[in-house]
């Protein structure tokens, strides 16, 4: 100990000369890093030096902290127990020794002090708050952080060390983190113990009611325990029945801003209380305080607030009758907020956004409390000399602004290779050509044949590049547009047309082709000439140049006749008995039906009697 008490009046910081103190009392195996017992054996000569220093702050009289004096490099007068705290925390912040050996010297010491000398502990703790709360040393501490502090709450008066206590309560929601399950309350447990105690009986020589004194702080045992009044109709009816007497009396004595200027808000917080004073003495002085009417005022928002609290079973909730109850009760707490002086508008405003952000900490409490923080993204180092591109556009929506900044320059991205393309027919309809081939053995449930969306793009595809596969998709489905060299053999003979089914189709289209090309240039040959069913008349509005723009040989002052119109066009058959020789050829081959021939025949027959 002689050792680490010559290292304390050392002047200069700590990791000057804390490491070398260590390693000449321990003289460690590792010489940067303590093993477990050497560790252990570490701890005992601090704690035991860490006693000896508190009792001699005792017997000299002087506070722990500020026992005996050392001067450090910044010339500033500093205790030895501050000092020796300072020593230890770097050398567990640098990993030498283990890293919970701070917080249990923290603990002793507050074991050792009285609640003045703890005051001053406990502002050491929040000055290193930032280094305590480091992950390599909380997730080593965090449990002896949190016995401390709930040992230093026993000890505190919850009437008479209220700032004391909220600094303690401060320190612990910033060093743990928000989703720590030990600082939540997450069954929404009540402190029922927190009991409000009142006259029973009337004094004398007091003129006062009674009564309304008696109903008026009966309320507290409502507001203390709000469940009970959630299952049980009796003592809710009891509680409205006493609310609105104290609603009516506050209505009845509205506070003016005089009243409300008188009582300066801004002291009262310094001599804040948690609990007001019961007496019947002082009911008319409390009832004309504006700050006494807003608490009780308060205390009527948050049990509504819980009765409508989101997140309940249907059992919980309460019943219609109560809910309009409810609503009507709140209103009228919330005017007389408003009307209550100074501010009571803003007042009433910021409450009622505390109580909205309230129900958002009911649900997280209630989905399990899962963790919400955030890592910070770790940030990419970008090599010297080169200029990170900020993107110049915002194009309106993600698609477009990925496609803007898809490469640096936009020409490029458009040649790029690499880009995605529209794919070949073969390439995209192989995946269903492979659900196809019954030796792959896949379940028509998980057929591509099923995706929508992948048929409709596949048939846009087809429509496009192949015509033909497209055509079949009235015959055979989706599957007929398959290209057949996709297909194996045995698949490909149900999609692939027979040899003379095409070679009829063919023959009959060519069949239909001829005649018309007859009809066609039968009306061609008679421009000029009307048919009425009995005789020929020609058109004698026509000019001679129209006539002679069409040279026929073989006639006689540039005009002919229908007959020798017909005569001289080679596509036209003189003979009325060739069509139908050919007509019956073509039925007898099985290329076109009887009626066909009939039909072609005739006309040919008319052609030559109108002639």
């Amino acid at each position: 100990m002689e050792v680490f008490k010559r290292a304390i009046i050392q002047p200069g910081p700590p990791e000057s000369f804390a490491l070398q103190t260590v390693q000449e009392v321990i003289k460690p195996q590792k010489q940067t890093k303590l093993a477990q017992d050497e560790n252990l054996f570490l701890e005992n000569i601090l704690r035991l030096l860490l006693q000896e220093f508190v009792s001699a702050a005792f017997q000299c009289g002087e506070k722990v902290m500020q026992y005996g004096q050392s001067i450090d490099a910044n010339e500033t007068a500093q205790g030895h127990i501050p000092r020796l705290l300072d020593i230890v925390l770097y050398l567990c912040e640098k990993e030498h020794i283990e890293g919970g050996m701070i917080f249990q010297l923290l603990e002793d010491l507050t074991e050792m002090s009285t609640m003045k000398n703890c005051k001053d502990i406990f502002g050491y703790i929040e000055s290193k708050q930032d280094i305590l709360g480091k992950q390599e040393l909380f997730a080593r501490g965090k449990l002896v952080m949190l016995r401390t502090c709930n040992q230093l709450l026993r000890r505190l008066s919850k009437a008479n060390d209220v700032v004391f206590c909220g600094r303690i309560l401060m320190f612990l929601a910033h060093f743990f983190p928000l989703s720590e399950r030990s600082a939540l309350n997450i069954k929404g447990v009540f402190n029922t113990s927190n009991e409000t105690k009142y006259e029973k009986e009337p004094i004398e020589g007091i003129c006062i009611d009674f009564n309304f004194y008696e109903t008026f702080w009966g309320l507290q045992e409502y507001f203390s325990n709000p469940a009970s009044i959630n299952h049980s109709p009796i003592r809710w009816k009891k509680f409205t029945s006493s609310l609105s007497v104290v609603l009516n009396t506050f209505e009845a004595q509205p506070l003016s801003d005089e009243e409300g200027d008188a009582n300066n808000l801004e002291e009262e917080a310094v001599n804040f209380s948690i609990k007001y004073l019961t007496s019947s003495k002082l009911m008319g002085l409390e009832l004309k305080d504006p700050s006494f009417r807003r608490h009780v005022l308060l205390q009527c928002l948050i049990l509504f607030n819980y009765l409508k609290a989101p997140g309940k079973g249907d059992k919980d909730l309460p019943s219609e009758n109560m809910k309009d109850e409810i609503t009507s009760c709140e209103e009228r707490v919330k005017k007389l907020i408003e009307l209550t002086p100074p501010k009571g508008k803003e007042f009433l405003h910021k409450i009622e956004h505390i109580l909205e952000r309230e129900k958002n900490w009911v649900w997280w409490k209630r989905d399990g409390c899962p963790p919400y923080e955030k890592q910070p993204a770790e940030k990419k180092a970008v090599p010297d000399g080169s200029k990170k591109r900020k993107p110049r556009w915002r194009m309106g929506n993600k698609e477009l602004s990925q496609l803007w900044k898809w490469a640096d320059q936009n020409p490029n991205a458009l040649t790029d290779p690499q880009r995605v393309q529209t794919p070949s027919i073969m390439d995209y309809w192989k995946p269903l050509a492979e659900d196809m081939d019954p030796s792959a053995g896949i379940e028509a449930e998980y057929h591509h044949k099923n995706n929508r969306v992948y048929c409709w793009k596949g048939l846009r595809l087809s429509a496009r590049q192949d015509l033909e596969g497209f055509s079949k998709f009235t015959e055979y489905g989706i599957e007929g547009v398959v290209p057949l060299e996709l297909l194996p053999q045995d698949v490909r003979s149900k999609y692939q047309a027979k040899p003379n089914d095409r070679s009829k189709r063919s023959k009959k289209e060519e069949a239909k082709n001829n005649a018309h090309q007859v009809e066609e240039n039968q009306i061609a040959a008679t421009p000029a000439t009307e048919m009425d069913g009995e005789s020929i008349r020609t058109d004698t509005t026509a000019t001679p140049m129209e006539f002679d723009a069409v040279p026929i040989p073989g006639s006689q002052g540039g005009t002919s006749t229908s007959d020798e119109l017909q005569k001289n066009s080679p596509d036209t058959d003189n003979d009325p008995e060739a069509g139908q020789l050919e007509a019956d050829a073509e039925v007898e081959a099985g290329i076109i039906d009887e009626n066909d021939a009939d039909a072609d025949a005739d006309a040919d027959v008319d052609l030559d009697a109108s002639g």
